[in-house]
């Protein structure tokens, strides 16, 4: 199945007709023509079918023939990620994660990063695509970056939890996540949180955490973490 994306769409929309882009893709690279059917979401859990009526590779007209809707996941997962050094990797990081099922990702700007900037826009792109490849109809929240000590002002539900490298006494996510409940992980830098940025944490309710016995890069403990959320609650 080919599922496309449009936040504009909502339950009073009989008629969609696809921007130039994706009508040239629909037309000229799938081949698609009057009847065929498509699979369309709003990012909002909502699933649209739609019918060609107007196979036009620079406006390609459909008509909504049904709609359903998700059911809400019992828990949510809040990814806050220091960007990594290379875009890519951070690229990489948000795919995966949207495939395996992230609810919301911020990037934080951390003591020891060494990337302060972000492509928001380009990011979102990839999290729109892993969606739609995903075969997903709920989009990924992607938050602007913000420092670590504005993050640590805020206030989150459910459990909170920071890896990092230091010494000191952590558990194994897998031994702490409980199923149906919303969580918030902390994934430092390449160079890791700062021991004040732990302290920090501490203080502010975030439980220290191992992924395991290896040294892992940003991205993949980010991974692991989503990962383990998921299968617990699978």
């Amino acid at each position: 199945m080919q599922l496309f994306y449009d936040p504009s769409l909502d339950n009073s929309v009989k008629q969609f007709t696809f921007s130039p882009e994706e009508s040239k893709h629909i037309v000229k690279v799938l081949r698609k023509t009057e009847g065929d059917l498509l699979q369309i979401t709003n990012g909002k859990g909502h699933l649209f079918e739609a019918e060609i009526l107007l196979p036009d590779p620079k406006k390609c007209v459909a008509q909504i023939i049904s709609r359903t809707k998700a059911i809400p996941k019992r828990y949510s997962l809040h990814m806050a990620v220091a960007p990594t050094k290379m875009n890519d990797r951070y690229e990489w990081l948000l795919e995966k994660a949207t495939e395996i099922g992230v609810d919301e990702i911020t990037p934080i700007i951390c003591e020891h990063s060494e990337r302060k900037t972000i492509k928001p826009e380009r990011m979102e792109r990839v999290i729109q695509s892993a969606m739609k490849q995903s075969l997903q109809t709920i989009l990924p929240k992607l938050n602007p970056p913000i420092s670590y000590n504005e993050f640590m002002e805020k206030e989150f539900l459910g459990l909170k939890f920071i890896a990092h490298c230091h010494n000191g006494e952590k558990m194994e996510l897998k031994r702490r996540v409980i199923a149906d409940m919303s969580l918030v992980i902390l994934i430092g830098p390449e160079g890791d949180f700062s021991k004040e940025e732990v302290d920090l944490a501490k203080e502010k309710g975030f439980v220290p955490i191992s992924l395991g016995n290896n040294r892992l890069r940003t991205e993949t403990a980010a991974i692991v973490a989503c990962s383990t959320v998921s299968m617990i609650n699978s």
